[in-house]
């Protein structure tokens, strides 16, 4: 990507580009249900087969995703996530968490992240600062990098 970032220096814009359309963070909600194989993502998903293999190649050179020979012993490959396409679940919950307290009419029904062990749902995400302070927007800056001199 190195030479089409959105801004450069700024983490969130760069992520955005890896991962920031919907297709792509599909692809990688639903690597983390168990999907693997290109069948797999297509079914789930319904997108067109162009576009899914559009972004599985994105996510695979982004390091989110890797083939690798099918678990089964087939000719076919699998998408596997990678430790940096694991480390976007905090991601991934954040988005699941706020859809299910905005993107839905009270009572109405959606899919839930439960505890694989005791059936809990999943409480809800929260940040703190190094003292154990709660993380929120008047709590913290964003500290920009200085512009190069001209």
């Amino acid at each position: 990507m190195g030479e089409t970032w959105t801004d450069p220096t700024c983490p969130v814009a760069r992520t955005a580009d890896i991962v920031g359309d919907k297709w792509s963070l599909l692809v990688v909600r639903d690597a983390f249900d168990g999907a693997r194989r290109f069948g797999e993502f297509q079914r789930s998903l319904g997108v067109a087969k162009n576009i899914l293999s559009a972004r599985l190649r994105n996510l695979v050179d982004a390091g989110v995703l890797r083939l690798e020979p099918a678990s089964d012993g087939s000719r076919y490959q699998e998408y596997v996530l990678t430790d940096r396409g694991r480390d976007l679940f905090d991601l991934v919950l954040s988005l699941r968490q706020w859809g299910e307290r905005h993107a839905f009419e009270p009572g109405e029904p959606h899919s839930s992240l439960v505890d694989r062990a005791t059936g809990e749902r999943i409480p809800r995400l929260t940040y703190s600062t190094p003292q154990g302070a709660a993380v929120s927007p008047a709590e913290v800056t964003v500290r920009k990098v200085a512009a190069p001199p001209e």
